[in-house]
């Protein structure tokens, strides 16, 4: 077991692990305009960026950083890389393939230098850094094509190569931990696993895997149609550091799925939901209290 498995199991024989909060809702704070995402660098770039927030690595680390501290002055102890969309796949609605690994390296940089600034301040209460690694906007297990059932608008093949380039620039960066997260197709996340394990291999040195999954309604299935059960078993073979549910549902709707989630996992059980499904009026009921 490595030096970082053991301390965070001590850590969590006593209490529970803080994770921090969204990311794209404290950039959206600061109302960026496309000039303020592009940055100098990008000033000319053929496609709209002002929803690639992920790119703020480069053009506004110092935005990043400040959101970064201000989570861990809340109290988190793992803080999140701003990478939930720095794969090759996501990247392309952007045509920026090309800077995928250098956003993963810079992000990890940015929230390293964080953590390792906290955990200087308070030797006792060491905080850690978790690469977030998202769905992509793509599935494998749905066509995108209505009247072509069996059309799928990437391989697995090719999901699999997009995590594998993805990992390798948060390594580099210096994350202690990947956070595969917000899983919709369980297929997606197989090719994830897949690539992530390929880095594994080639370096001959892991890192602890959480695997946290999305419900996608009150069946309790994920989008790709799996129950929770079906989906553990579907991972299990990763063997992750912990697995656990996010997004979705607000947290008095998760406890359930929590409950059933705790009762398969022989694994630490992890949860982040959001403020719930909006109201009548589009707004949300679930406050943080």
């Amino acid at each position: 077991m490595s030096p970082l498995l053991r301390s965070l199991d001590r850590v969590l024989a006593g209490r529970i692990l803080i994770l921090d909060g969204a990311m794209g809702t404290m950039v959206q704070q600061h109302k960026l305009d496309e000039a303020s995402v592009r940055g100098t660098r990008f000033r000319d770039h053929t496609h709209l960026l002002k929803n690639n927030i992920d790119l703020l690595v480069l053009t506004r680390p110092d935005l990043i950083s400040s959101i970064h501290d201000a989570y861990l002055e809340a109290g988190a102890d793992i803080i999140e890389t701003n990478t939930f969309g720095s794969t090759s796949i996501a990247q392309s609605d952007f045509g920026l393939e090309a800077i995928v690994y250098e956003l993963n390296v810079e992000a990890a940089r940015l929230a390293r230098q964080a953590a390792d600034a906290w955990t200087a301040r308070t030797p006792a209460r060491p905080r850690h850094v978790a690469g977030s690694i998202g769905p992509t906007n793509r599935t494998l297990s749905i066509s995108p094509d209505v009247s072509n059932p069996a059309f799928r608008a990437t391989t697995f093949a090719e999901v699999r190569k997009a995590y594998r380039e993805q990992v390798r620039g948060l390594m580099d960066g210096g994350v202690d931990l990947l956070l595969l997260e917000t899983v919709f197709d369980t297929l997606n996340a197989k090719a994830a696993i897949a690539g992530i394990h390929d880095e594994f291999e080639a370096r001959g040195v892991e890192v602890p895997l959480m695997i946290s999954a999305t419900i996608a309604d009150r069946s309790g299935r994920t989008l790709s149609g799996q129950t929770l059960d079906a989906f553990y078993v579907s991972i299990q073979h990763a063997r992750p550091f912990s697995v656990g549910l996010n997004c979705a549902f607000g947290a008095r709707q998760m406890r359930p799925y929590m409950a059933e989630l705790s009762r398969l996992a022989g694994e630490y059980v992890s949860c982040y939901p959001n403020a719930g499904l909006p109201n009548a009026f589009g707004e949300y009921d679930e406050l943080p209290e």
